[in-house]
């Protein structure tokens, strides 16, 4: 049916959600399909996440680094 075909009646409504039901499956198994001719190629992601853990280390080392550049820099407005 047309994606801009606005009946309402029960048999229009049964029509378009078995055409609906009929593209949802067919797109589901051509994604299993795809998964698994691809032999699990969704195992790569985890090692980016341990990439990840490393990362955060990092972070609190720059705030020090700007309490410092802070203290060294005289104030702008007098404080007298």
């Amino acid at each position: 049916m047309g994606k801009h075909d606005n009946r309402q009646s029960m048999k229009m409504r049964r029509r378009k959600s078995q055409v609906k039901k009929k593209a949802r499956l067919k797109r589901q198994k051509l994604e299993r399909k795809a998964s698994a001719a691809h032999g699990g190629a969704k195992k790569a992601p985890p090692a980016k996440k341990a990439a990840k853990a490393v990362a955060p280390p990092a972070p609190p080392s720059a705030p020090a680094t700007a309490a410092a550049e802070e203290s060294a820099t005289p104030p702008t407005t007098p404080s007298a």
